[in-house]
């Protein structure tokens, strides 16, 4: 922590301006850029779900209209006066079998959708438009047959016909159609008279889901209520248990299939028992989300440079001065105090190169006064040389001459000349300030011996000082 905290404290200025600034503005952009990804992301997501909810009702509300249809088509025929008597085996002839014949195609006529109608009595006769026998048999021994008795006259779609012992002129295939049936009860005995078996063409649901699309490659697809296949494209090789959808009539999951992810939006038809199903690869349906994600992206790419290119030149802004004032505070330190800090700025940086600009200009000031100080005090030093060396000069002379006088026999002129240069000599007291009392007095005497020889008689003195022996008076 405590080195952590020295290398902040001794990083550069623009490394913490920049980092500031990196943080202060990319961290909120990054975030907002995340949050509003994952709620763009959510919001379409959940877009996705209502809107493939939406189409799966559509399409189920077609499979509703043909399946009423077919429905519908059990009653007319029920309650159909030529059908009636066949159902209480009365005396056929060929006029009344070409009647009901000529009776259920009309009904494909009028539904188109129809494949082919087959009505049989309880004794296994039956009568159709399209359909046949494949082989002689009992057909009330039929699984649909059987399937309808059991369902006690309640309409009932029964899946794709497998392996059941009817064909069609047509020879419609097992995929391409899906059967029902409904019972024809005896309303007194509640005796099963017979059963109507329908094939509705899966064409028409192909039809009305093939413009359907979920993402690149998704699709839909119909089971019925054991989870058999109704309806799916050709590129389906997808089985789905029925273990796999909930008990709620519409909702959605994903599952990961021979090593992908698909995710799946069912809902079920309450008339029918179908259940629809949307089948798209994980990701497909929300191509608005990447392309969201990429500009999200982009957004973010943009911020960053925006706010790096920012974060630099704020900081380049206000580093720069101060490296720059540096600078020339290193100049000065070095002994250059003519430099200045030339920067027209009002802010703090300003200001500071502002006082320091006053400061060398004082420093200046300062100089030039104890320069001229000093050269006062040179000046005075060679005054005070220069009166130093004259009175040397002149008792030097002095000593000359009195030598000379002494040489001459002129003892007067000796005596007045070593007083004069003994003056002189005490005078100078070789520059100090404090000399003996001793000297003192032998300064005033020798002053006393010139004045006597200029003055002769007018001039008597005498000496006296207490301590001092009698021949110095």
């Amino acid at each position: 922590m405590r080195m952590i905290k020295r290398l902040i404290n001794n990083a550069p200025i623009r490394h913490k301006l920049i980092s500031l600034l990196l943080l202060i503005s990319m961290l909120p952009t990054i975030g907002l850029g995340i949050l509003s990804g994952w709620a763009v992301e959510n919001i379409i997501e959940k877009q996705v779900i209502d809107q493939t909810l939406q189409l799966i009702g559509e399409v189920n509300k077609t499979a509703e209209v043909y399946v009423s249809h077919m429905q519908n088509l059990t009653y007319l025929i029920s309650m159909n006066e030529e059908m009636e008597a066949f159902f209480n085996y009365e005396k056929e002839d060929g006029e009344a079998d070409y009647k009901r014949r000529t009776f259920l195609q009309g009904l494909t006529s009028l539904y188109s959708e129809a494949a082919g109608i087959l009505v049989v009595n309880d004794k296994g006769e039956m009568i159709s438009n399209e359909m046949y026998e494949r082989t002689p048999t009992d057909l009330t021994k039929e699984p649909w047959y059987q399937a309808a008795v059991e369902n006690e006259g309640i309409f009932k779609m029964i899946g794709k016909p497998v392996n059941r012992n009817i064909r069609s002129h047509v020879h419609y295939k097992e995929d391409e159609v899906v059967s029902a049936v409904r019972a024809v009860i005896d309303p007194e005995t509640q005796h099963v008279k017979g059963v109507v078996l329908i094939d509705l063409k899966l064409r028409v649901l192909a039809e009305a889901t093939k413009n359907i699309r979920l993402g690149k490659t998704g699709y839909l697809m119909i089971m019925d209520e054991n989870g058999g296949n109704i309806y799916s494209p050709e590129t389906s090789n997808l089985f789905l248990p029925k273990k796999w959808f909930h008990q709620d009539r519409s909702g959605y999951f994903s599952k990961r299939i021979k090593g992908e992810e698909y995710q799946f939006i069912y809902e079920t038809s309450s008339f029918t028992n179908w259940t629809t199903v949307g089948v798209f690869k994980a990701g497909e349906p929300v191509f608005e989300v990447k392309e969201i994600h990429l500009y999200v992206l982009l957004f973010l790419l943009t911020a960053a440079f925006l706010g790096m290119s920012a974060s630099y030149y704020l900081s380049y802004s206000m580093s720069r001065p101060i490296l720059k004032l540096n600078a020339v505070m290193k100049t000065a330190e070095s002994g250059n105090f003519s430099t200045f800090y030339q920067e027209d700025r009002e802010d703090e940086i300003g200001l500071l190169g502002k006082s320091f600009n006053r400061l060398m200009f004082r420093i200046r000031e300062l100089m030039a006064v104890t320069e001229r100080q000093e050269r006062q005090k040179r000046e005075a030093e060679l005054r005070a040389l220069q009166a130093q060396i004259n009175p040397h000069f002149l008792y030097n002379t002095l000593d000359t001459i009195n030598w000379m006088a002494r040489k001459k026999g002129a003892e007067e002129v000796s005596g007045l000349v070593q007083a004069l240069s003994k003056l002189f000599r005490i005078s100078l007291s070789k520059g100090k300030d404090i000399i003996p009392l001793s000297d003192e007095f032998e300064h005033v005497e020798n002053y006393l011996k010139i004045q006597k020889a200029r003055y002769r008689d007018k001039l008597n003195y005498s000496i006296e000082i207490t301590g001092l022996c009698e021949d110095r008076l």
